[in-house]
């Protein structure tokens, strides 16, 4: 894969991620008796799955999204670190957001694509690397 598919590919996983999130968050599941919003986060275990199964959803829609689209075939071992490293800057802004207007949960996905982006630097370093540095035949 090269450079820029690598860092597409992991702007594509951060938006999902801060997306999903968004959608996540705020879907209301009832109220309390006082009369406060109750989220997916309201108990231990939908938190814990928001957690796991935020960044692994994103990282399986994405590979799928880019092969039915025959861009690439991304490796999950790419996808899925990237995913769950974007998470934290997206979990700490969407948990830390003032409200839940348009703009704000636009500034989450925005955050989600850059995080996606800075985490694929890596890889995409990586990938520069083995293209100018060819492995050396022994036999030569």
């Amino acid at each position: 894969m090269g450079a820029k598919k690598i860092l597409l590919i992991g702007m594509a996983v951060g938006s999902f991620v801060g997306l999903l999130m968004t959608i996540i968050s705020h879907i209301p599941l009832g109220t309390t008796s006082d009369g406060s919003k109750i989220t997916l986060f309201y108990h231990w275990s939908g938190a814990l799955l928001v957690i796991i199964g935020v960044p692994l959803l994103s990282a399986f829609a994405v590979k799928k999204i880019a092969e039915m689209r025959e861009c690439c075939e991304p490796s999950l071992k790419f996808l899925i670190p990237v995913a769950y490293l974007t998470f934290l800057p997206v979990f700490g802004a969407s948990g830390g957001a003032p409200n839940s207007d348009l703009d704000t949960l636009a500034t989450i996905v925005l955050i989600g694509a850059i995080g996606g982006t800075f985490w694929s630097l890596p890889y995409m370093i990586g990938s520069l690397f083995r293209k100018t540095n060819p492995p050396k035949n022994e036999e030569e």
